[in-house]
């Protein structure tokens, strides 16, 4: 029996899958419901790999939202794991939100459309970047295009870099989820550990600082994790498919490996609050995202 707030309605609580093509903004609107970045965000498409829990929490309710990668047909291993990540939302949420960017809708074809067939949920539609649409006219011509392709439950256009629509949508989700007590507590933002989110602001760096296909081949891995009153000490290889790419990566006398390192730490120490002593070290593992045993020891299951 779920306890009463202090409204008088019952307090809610669910799980909610954040779904989309890469880029829509999915990522933004995670780290925007929460207040704090939880899933690291670039440019470039794909950034996000695993399926990232964050703890929403208020008086009324408590929604555990799920960060997913971008919806693709798989062309190896690792991209098919990352789209499993997706399909098990099919037993794990309660209710999706499909984000669309509103300056590229996805077509008749878009395999998200398949996706979302499969896995047979209730899902709220999010017309993203309504900040760059121009007027209202066109979010709700796009709205209406993606109405075409799957019955949705809700339907609303929103920004998630500014806000604009966010707060909406979070009492839209609200009330179609059931009673229920919190799940965690409720100054809790993930379940997650510091060595995950450590290693996510390192590949982070990688998309930010290296070009073409280096950061789409580069897994990191922390291995020792180790903390004192005002000091962590971490460890992290940087796992590459080519020698080629090593270089790359550790640049002339260890110049970009340097870069990386600083960049790294002054975003591990923003989210720690403390100093790091941060290492980094490149390996070389040749096809590793097509092999089972390593993308296992990378967390990816």
């Amino acid at each position: 029996m779920s306890e009463e707030t202090n409204t008088g309605q019952p307090h809610r609580s669910g799980f909610v899958g954040i779904i989309g093509r890469p880029n829509a903004g999915k990522s933004t609107l995670f780290n925007r419901l929460l207040g704090q970045k939880l899933s690291i965000i670039t440019h470039k498409a794909q950034t996000t790999r695993h399926r990232i829990p964050g703890f929403y929490s208020d008086d009324n309710c408590q929604i555990v939202f799920l960060d997913t990668p971008g919806i693709i047909q798989p062309a190896y291993l690792l991209q098919e794991k990352m789209m499993d990540q997706v399909l098990r939302l099919r037993k794990d949420a309660d209710l999706l939100v499909h984000m669309v960017d509103g300056n590229r809708p996805p077509d008749a074809d878009d395999v998200v459309w398949e996706t979302l067939g499969e896995l047979k949920l209730p899902v709220i539609l999010a017309v993203n970047k309504i900040d760059l649409m121009g007027d209202s006219a066109a979010a709700m011509e796009v709205l209406g295009s993606c109405r075409k392709h799957f019955d949705y439950v809700d339907a609303i256009a929103i920004s998630a870099l500014d806000g604009n629509g966010v707060q909406e949508l979070v009492e839209r989700i609200r009330d179609r989820l059931p009673p229920g007590p919190a799940f965690y507590p409720k100054d809790q933002a993930s379940d997650l550990s510091m060595r995950f989110f450590v290693s996510e602001l390192i590949r982070e760096q990688l998309f930010l600082l290296y070009d073409k296909e280096v950061p789409y081949s580069c897994a990191v891995n922390v291995v020792e994790y180790r903390e004192e009153e005002n000091i962590d000490h971490i460890d992290a290889e940087i796992v590459v498919s080519r020698n080629s790419q090593k270089g790359i990566l550790i640049g002339k006398k260890g110049a970009h490996l340097k870069e990386l390192g600083i960049r790294s730490r002054k975003e591990i120490e923003q989210l720690t609050g403390k100093q790091a002593n941060l290492k980094l070290f490149v390996k070389v593992r040749e096809k590793w995202r097509e092999k089972e045993t390593f993308l296992k020891s990378y967390g990816y299951r």
